[in-house]
């Protein structure tokens, strides 16, 4: 019996687009909290029409990957959309669920750490360290954050668990929106500095233990001194503390 040719579908230029603007995003080429360039820059870079791009940007949005903001352009929510539908989940939940389940991937990931970590990776926590510290002595909320961002993910990276990693870029992100920003009067931000001292100290040393309690404390500062901030924050609030 002969079968039925299935026709041949070209995906509209909208569509093509759509996947090209969301293969950028996934591979950090705007990355999150940034703003995304003005529509007739991006019109004359990707040589397509205003209604194209447009309808491409509308697709992003309800995926939950960009965000318009009136008067001020589109912003990168999400780098993909697993990561926007737990962000809208944990801003659902109860905070003492988010702050628990943080806990938990901070704790194991840091006690992890300790046990696996490379002389590169503890070197490059040191660096972060002094990154931070850098940043806090000039005030720069914006790049502090940034810094911390990357020094928690390094954290998880140095556990050498690739699942855990993976989940950490999606969750860890989610978790940190729901719960706000750094801790920033004197006083807490010199603790949060402290305990992140203690926390790679504990690492260096292989101290399972010792990191798991660092990184619990950190959490708990930063949600007992946490600014309430939205998630749509321009700032990179929505990385890790």
């Amino acid at each position: 019996m002969t079968r039925i040719s299935t026709p041949r579908r070209t995906a509209s230029l909208s569509a093509q687009l759509v996947d090209s603007l969301r293969s950028h995003i996934e591979a950090g080429g705007w990355p999150v909290g940034t703003r995304i360039p003005p529509e007739q820059v991006l019109v004359e870079e990707l040589g397509v029409g205003r209604s194209t791009l447009r309808e491409a940007i509308g697709a992003l949005v309800h995926l939950g990957l960009l965000e318009p903001r009136a008067g001020d352009g589109t912003y990168v929510r999400a780098s993909s959309e697993l990561q926007s539908v737990m962000v809208r989940r944990a801003s659902s939940a109860r905070r003492d669920n988010v702050l628990e389940l943080r806990t938990v991937l901070e704790e194991y990931a840091s006690g992890a750490a300790a046990l696996r970590r490379s002389e590169d990776q503890l070197h490059q926590l040191r660096d972060l360290l002094a990154d931070a510290d850098a940043a806090c002595a000039g005030e720069d909320r914006s790049a502090a954050m940034s810094v911390d961002a990357l020094f928690h993910r390094a954290v998880v990276r140095a556990s050498g668990n690739d699942l855990l990693i993976e989940v950490y870029d999606y969750l860890g992100t989610a978790l940190a929106s729901a719960l706000g920003g750094l801790p920033w009067d004197a006083t807490a931000a010199e603790e949060h500095a402290d305990l992140h001292r203690r926390l790679v100290d504990a690492i260096e040393a292989q101290d399972e233990s010792g990191a798991r309690t660092a990184a619990a404390a950190i959490v708990r500062l930063t949600h007992d001194h946490e600014v309430q901030a939205p998630l749509t924050s321009t700032e990179p609030a929505s990385t890790e503390e």
